[in-house]
């Protein structure tokens, strides 16, 4: 079983990122540009990554 305040600290660094997803999303709709565009994406594709990694941590940890 895993500790509680290891998934107490997952679900915050989960929550972080997708309060970061969710402001890389809304610059990306308010800006246009090539530039804007790839640099936003290059973030939100990063953020995504570490989301995808501190699920499957937390999976792991819960069971």
């Amino acid at each position: 079983m895993a500790d509680s305040a290891d998934l107490i600290e997952l679900d915050k660094r989960i929550a972080l990122i997708r309060d970061n997803l969710r402001e890389l999303v809304e610059q990306a709709a308010a800006f246009s540009g090539a530039a804007d565009d790839s640099l936003t994406s290059e973030r939100i594709a990063q953020q995504e990554a570490q989301l995808a990694a501190l699920l499957k941590e937390r999976d792991a940890l819960a069971g």
